[in-house]
């Protein structure tokens, strides 16, 4: 499993706007390209957004599901991204000072993509994730809603 951490100069609250934000969520995501919906009742539990990921011309469409919500301290996300599978993403939010403290913690779930040793899927995890931390501290810290 691989794990980031951040120091963001943003509320817990403010976090959590950008990650209630379904539409946001390829601004963060590193990966994901666009937003095709977001479900209604996102970020709640069971909620889907359908988006899209890769480099155009080469895009391929699939879903991310929340499975666990509770603002401002932990969200629990699986990311589908098939054919190289699922990934269960867990997203923990801490006060720090006037700012939070964010974790990251990913890994493989389902599908080819657990065919890859744990070390190269650590590391591999780890630098996409220290850039999706940097994007989601750019959005908190902006005020983006």
């Amino acid at each position: 499993m691989a794990e980031n951490v951040r120091r963001i100069d943003a509320t817990p609250e403010q976090v959590f706007a950008v990650l209630a934000d379904g539409w946001l969520y390829p601004s963060w995501v590193v990966g994901a390209s666009r937003i095709r919906g977001v479900h209604e009742t996102w970020p709640g539990e069971g909620a889907e957004l359908h988006h899209s990921f890769g480099v155009w011309p080469v895009l391929l469409n699939d879903k991310t599901v929340m499975l666990e919500w509770d603002p401002p301290r932990r969200a629990v996300l699986r990311a589908h991204g098939w054919p190289i599978g699922e990934a269960q993403v867990t997203i923990e939010v801490k006060p720090s000072g006037t700012g939070s403290l964010v974790r990251i913690l990913e890994d493989a779930a389902e599908g080819p993509g657990r065919l890859v040793p744990s070390p190269i899927r650590r590391i591999g995890l780890h630098i996409r994730n220290r850039e999706t931390l940097q994007r989601l501290a750019y959005l908190a810290e902006g005020g983006a809603r």
